[in-house]
């Protein structure tokens, strides 16, 4: 299970409060006091951010979770998505001040790329003023994350009803619709659980509320538009409700048992999106939130059923990070998805053919480490002693049967839009640096290093990311380096120049030999119709059967990876600019079967090939990243900021008031909230105050497309301009063509022109 959201939604906040809860702590830690169990490196101490992904086991009740604390910046979409590999549920932070921000949908959009079914959500923060469950619910519907989120826990703001008029912010406890009873908390902390009656009479009397609490009338709707949501999905459920005596009390007669299992179906098959709230930094909601996810999420033996015939499966295992620690050396962390892992095993790397000798099993808490013998199935731990295995690499069983011995789906780094050069001290320092480089690459593999006249180069996924990079390699690898100006990573397109007759025969003397052979593939611009592969940085790979090619480590025959690595190694270092080629159409064909020269041979005649027909081809168009901008400012700032942008290259997409528009300036309409149960605003008197407060504090909202080159510094640009009272943020939009006089510009500043 993993935490994901936007940055500074509460994902460490809930992990720190998930441990105190489940007394592995004995007092909660704090982010801005840096004094975390998940956040546990000096840079993250100090910055109050989450650089890199952690894992901890936790125990609750009769479960065990493997808990994943997750960064929320883009950064470090990196360890999203390999942690969005190997997890079985999600739970996914909202800011009940914020709702949707751009890394919500980013992290949604990990999760539907790695199939990750069950999610739920915790509208985190709900103590904060302006906070609203009602509207955090409506922006879930406004951005398409699910058409039927489902409220399992209606918060209480306050026992005293005449807070719910004045607007004051708060949480002092949560209705559990599901098993119908009330969590109460004093304000020392400590929690009391009421269970409710299941008679309207008795409800409007229960003396734990006022007479005149809004929230008690409104319990038994809230109850019966839960059940009869989830009735929905549910045919059994219906048929059993269609049998209950037409009394108003009727629903609330039902058993919590009656509903868990439907309830549990649902969440499994994404049909409905449970939605459960809280306050992370008060622990209000947490132990709902654990119990939740014991009840709903699927175990092991769920995703990865035993077969009965099979008494000791062939064990297969998914690396999904891979860290270097002074002491341990190099520690893997890793999902086993089938059979067990014992300590002192030798394992084969399917994806690198490569055999590796286990030499110690540890379940990590964080930072700290306990060692076991070995990791059954389902479960996440560290392996020591691997040499050779690298994130989104397989292992599996040595001995094994053929079919055994397919990779696993690969988990792909995010494209690189930032670079620096990397300036060793002394000529002396030049092999340790490299040296450091290739280990960095290893932990972090959206860190991408090439060499172009003679200067090494760095890309990364932004300035946040490259700054972690340098503190790293001093930190922790000691060498001597300085880091050259950031710019942006550009990349190329594929010319118009036609191809030369035969173009695809290539010929050479070898060892006195003269070698010919014909490479069975062609080579295009994509159309605007054809989506790239961001395993093949946007470009489209397609095999001989039809369909997209998986990176070269992860297919499986030699002869057709040979080609694939030599597509990668001709596609990542144009001959016209040095740039890496993007929004190319490669296809491989059939090899024949009788091949006449070597593997080795075959991958360089390959790169050979296609390098000769790119640059044939001519110099194609450059492309430039971009970034989608959502700018929030007052009125009075609002044409300074807009002239601002359009100054700097930015193109006007969508504006409007705070409420109205969504981040992407997407033109797909909202899901419907037509059988969808939204509270009523006063559920969160907070946020309905101030929605209905006065209009001159409404900020206007400013979707742009900007150069990312200009985006570097405008932090500083908007406190400047809108004198500190405007906010912005900020997803990458891929690479779009530039104009001549601009493709002028960049091939004079990375010297080709």
């Amino acid at each position: 299970m993993a935490l994901v959201a936007h940055i500074d939604s509460g994902k460490t906040t809930l992990t720190e409060s998930v441990l105190y809860t489940s007394s592995y702590l004995a007092c909660s830690g704090s982010v801005d006091t840096g004094s975390t169990t998940t956040d546990f490196l000096p840079v993250e101490r100090e910055r109050g951010i989450t650089v890199q992904s952690a894992s901890i086991p936790v125990k609750w009740k009769d479960w065990t979770f493997n808990l994943i604390d997750t960064p929320g910046h883009a950064d470090f979409g990196m360890e999203v998505e390999s942690a969005s590999r190997v997890i079985d549920g999600a739970v996914v932070l909202l800011d009940a001040v914020e709702g949707v921000e751009a890394q919500t949908k980013g992290v949604w959009q990990q999760l539907d790329r790695y199939g990750v079914k069950t999610r739920m959500m915790f509208i985190n923060k709900l103590d904060r003023p302006g906070a609203s469950l009602p509207n955090s619910l409506l922006s879930l519907l406004a951005h398409r994350f699910h058409p039927r989120p489902t409220v399992l826990t209606l918060p209480i703001s306050s026992f005293d009803p005449r807070l719910y008029a004045r607007g004051e912010p708060g949480i002092s406890g949560l209705v559990d619709l599901v098993k119908w009873n009330v969590w109460k908390w004093d304000e020392e902390g400590q929690v009391t659980k009421h269970p409710l009656p299941t008679s309207v009479e008795e409800l409007n009397a229960l003396p734990l509320f006022p007479a005149d609490h809004p929230l008690v009338p409104h319990l038994p709707l809230a109850r019966t538009q839960l059940i009869e949501n989830l009735s929905m999905v549910s045919e059994e459920l219906m048929e059993y409700l269609l049998e209950l005596p037409s009394s108003p009390s009727a629903y609330l007669e039902i058993e919590p048992s009656q509903i868990l299992p439907h309830l549990c179906n649902a969440t499994t098959t994404n049909e409905i999106l449970p939605v459960v709230c809280g306050s992370a930094l008060k622990h209000v909601g947490t132990e709902v939130l654990m119990d939740y996810v014991g009840e709903l999420f699927p175990s092991p033996l769920d995703v990865f059923p035993v077969d009965a015939k099979e008494r000791n499966p062939p064990t297969q295992l998914l690396a999904w990070k891979v860290t270097w620690d002074p002491k341990r050396g190099w520690m893997t962390f890793v999902r086993v998805y089938s059979g067990r892992l014992t300590k002192q095993s030798t394992l084969l790397n399917a994806s690198r053919n490569q055999r590796e000798k286990v030499s110690k099993l540890l379940l990590l808490y964080a930072s700290e480490a306990q060692e076991v013998d070995e990791l059954p199935c389902g479960s996440v731990g560290v392996v020591l002693g691997l040499k050779y295995t690298r994130t989104g690499d397989t292992l599996v069983s040595v001995g094994g049967k053929n079919e055994q011995r397919i990779a696993l789906r690969d988990i792909t780094p995010p494209p690189a839009v930032v670079s620096t050069s990397v300036i060793p001290h002394s000529h002396s320092d030049l092999e340790p640096v490299q040296a450091a480089l290739d280990s960095l690459t290893r932990t972090d593999p959206s860190v991408r290093i090439d060499a172009q006249e003679g200067q090494i180069l760095v890309h990364g996924l932004g300035t946040l990311h490259l700054e972690i990079v340098e503190n790293k390699l001093r930190s922790e690898w000691k060498v001597n380096f300085e880091f050259g100006q950031r710019r942006v990573s550009y990349r190329e397109g594929l010319g118009a120049g036609e191809p030369e007759p035969n173009w695809t025969t290539w010929s050479s003397e070898v060892s006195g030999k003269h070698l010919s052979m014909t490479i069975p593939i062609e080579i295009r611009p994509m159309t605007e119709e054809e989506v790239g592969d961001s395993v093949w940085d946007g470009n489209l790979v397609i095999g001989p059967n039809g369909k997209p090619l998986p990176s070269p480590e992860s297919v499986p025959t030699s002869r057709l990876a040979a080609v694939a690595d030599g597509v990668a190694t001709a596609l990542s270092n144009s001959p016209h600019s040095s740039l890496p080629l993007s929004k190319v159409y490669v296809r491989i064909n059939e090899l024949p079967k009788d091949i006449p020269i070597s593997i080795a041979n075959l991958n360089s005649a390959t790169v050979a090939v296609l390098r000769s027909r790119i640059r044939s081809a001519g110099m194609g168009p450059i492309l430039e990243p971009y970034v989608h901008a959502k700018i929030s400012v007052p009125e009075k700032s609002f044409g300074i900021v807009v002239n601002d942008l359009t100054e700097h290259g930015g193109e006007l997409l969508e504006m409007g008031e705070e409420s109205s528009s969504s981040f992407d300036g997407s033109e797909a309409s909202a899901f419907s909230d037509q059988g969808v149960y939204v509270p009523p605003q006063w559920i969160s008197p907070s946020g309905n105050h101030l929605r209905t407060g006065s209009q001159a504090s409404m900020k206007h909202i400013i979707h742009a497309s900007a150069p990312l080159r200009q985006m570097f510094d405008y932090s500083n640009r908007l406190r400047a301009i809108a004198e500190g009272h405007g906010t912005f943020e900020m997803a990458v939009d891929g690479f779009k063509e530039v104009s001549e006089s601009r493709k002028l510009e960049i091939l004079k500043e990375i010297g080709r022109a």
